[in-house]
């Protein structure tokens, strides 16, 4: 059954190209997805173990290339971090098809390519193969910049190139890295590469050393490319300001987390803490460069596509913090929870605010700061949404985003020995912690901005958000809360 959560969305998407109704199918599709999902996590969660669940219809495996000294499968599969992502593709995934409004001649092309995008961050987080691992990312990717580049706003050629080149940069490094690491642990199972790997290192530790220390760097400079750490973040705000909503939402708030994830599972969990310790005070400030620099950027914005995308880029450094922390102590058991909980936090709260953004230009008809004002007045509805959401970002406690930030600043000195000085992931906290401030001025500036002060002239008129476009954000805004409110209901998945 495992099967049918890539399956679904791709036939729903093939169905759309040949002429299937497009926005029924996507939903009907998107639905039946997240019905599925949700069986599988509660089948997942009530299992004894993790043999036992695979023992019934939820692993599939099927060899697709023999070679004299490596195999490679197509095998799908959940873990229990593979299970929250699983969850948040999905619920995004409907959501997303739901939101927006199609340009009228390219409604195949914004429903089939939404599918798509759903299915290839499906398939990479439930695959158990580092072939198909990275091969349905790079599916995903490709409905993306055709989406950018034919249906996006401004400049959307230039900007679909620059995220383009970005991110294959990115993405030729990381297959180098997992092709080497694959190579010398013996396997592409992803379940297999920490013994493979350990083996390896115990049989040669100086020179094995210096080589896990080399694929260490290239995942992390390919897996922070496709998830804008800084320097290689200058493509993500623009690509996600001049996408189509439901791109934004689902690139911005699901696959973007594919490169969180992909070092969770193939660095962390699997190099050993005495190579991955020694690039922990490189990453430390790289991520405090996402958290200051590009949150102080991000203050500075004019737009609100601007400042959500710019916003993105700067939540993932407290992610990476976390990160960091297990990467520093690897009996950090802490931070593998925080980092999950809040990439599951954050892909809901970014997705909800992209699509009611994408609301607030079709009724108003910009999104520049100073030509907005006062639409609380006339879309009170609206403003409610957009201020739960924007709550959120901030880290509002009793909503998704307080539980997982909290945590990440708990793992940051989980382990640490009081008697000695701070280190660099504890000094990375300290300040990170000014990050919530920045967080706090950005957004509560837009709101103001947005909603509060004079009613401009052209928003007189501007409707009130309707009962259709309510429907996505109150699924997100409702998985906020409950998430928030009882965090343990996504966390339970990691025990």
């Amino acid at each position: 059954m495992i099967l049918l959560l890539v399956t679904i969305p791709l036939l729903a998407a093939f169905a759309i190209l040949f002429g299937a109704p497009s926005r029924l199918t996507a939903i009907l599709s998107a639905l039946m997805t997240l019905v599925l999902a949700i069986v599988a996590a509660i089948a997942f969660g009530s299992a004894e173990s993790a043999s036992a669940f695979a023992e019934g219809q939820w692993e599939f495996k099927q060899l697709a290339i023999q070679a004299s000294n490596f195999s490679i499968n197509l095998h799908f599969g959940l873990t229990g971090i593979s299970t929250i992502m699983m969850l948040l593709t999905a619920i995004v995934t409907l959501a997303a098809v739901l939101s927006g409004k199609a340009p009228e001649g390219h409604k195949n092309l914004w429903y089939s390519a939404s599918l798509f995008i759903a299915a290839g961050a499906m398939g990479a987080f439930i695959s158990k193969d580092l072939f198909f691992f990275y091969a349905f990312h790079e599916l995903a990717l490709i409905p993306t910049f055709l989406m950018i580049g034919m249906l996006g706003r401004g400049d959307r050629k230039h900007i679909a190139w620059k995220a383009t080149i970005y991110l294959a940069a990115g993405s030729i490094v990381l297959l180098a890295g997992l092709v080497w690491l694959a190579s010398i642990a013996g396997t592409y199972e992803i379940s297999q590469l920490k013994s493979g790997v350990a083996a390896y290192y115990a049989s040669n530790n100086s020179a094995s050393a210096c080589v896990l220390c080399g694929i260490t760097g290239m995942l992390i400079f390919g897996y922070g490319t496709l998830v804008s750490l800084f320097p290689f973040h200058s493509w993500a705000a623009p690509a996600y300001a001049s996408a189509p909503a439901p791109v934004a939402m689902l690139h911005a708030g699901v696959l973007k987390k594919f490169g969180l994830y992909g070092l969770i599972i193939t660095a962390v969990n699997v190099i050993p803490h005495a190579v991955l310790e020694k690039w922990v005070l490189l990453l430390v400030v790289l991520l405090l460069c996402n958290i200051i620099w590009v949150g102080l950027v991000t203050i500075n914005q004019k737009r609100i596509d601007l400042m959500l995308g710019n916003s993105s880029v700067m939540h993932m450094g407290y992610i990476f913090l976390a990160i960091a922390a297990v990467m520093a102590f690897p009996e950090n058991d802490i931070a593998i929870p925080a980092a999950v909980l809040l990439m599951f936090a954050h892909g809901i709260s970014i997705a909800m605010s992209f699509s009611l953004t994408d609301v607030i230009e079709r009724n108003a008809e910009t999104l520049e700061f100073n030509q907005l004002g006062g639409i609380a007045k006339t879309a009170p509805k609206l403003c409610f949404l957009f201020g739960l959401v924007g709550m959120a970002s901030i880290g509002l406690p009793g909503l998704a985003n307080f539980a997982g930030e909290v945590m990440v600043f708990f793992s940051g000195f989980n382990g640490w020995d009081s008697s000695k000085p701070f280190g660099p992931v504890q000094w990375g906290t300290v300040i990170a912690l000014w990050g919530v401030v920045i967080s706090a001025v950005y957004m509560l500036r837009a709101i103001k901005n947005t909603f509060h002060g004079e009613l401009i002239e052209s928003a007189r008129e501007m409707k009130d958000i309707s009962l259709m476009e309510q429907i996505p954000a109150l699924l997100l805004g409702g998985v906020l809360l409950v998430v928030g409110v009882y965090p343990n209901i996504l966390l339970q998945f990691l025990n």
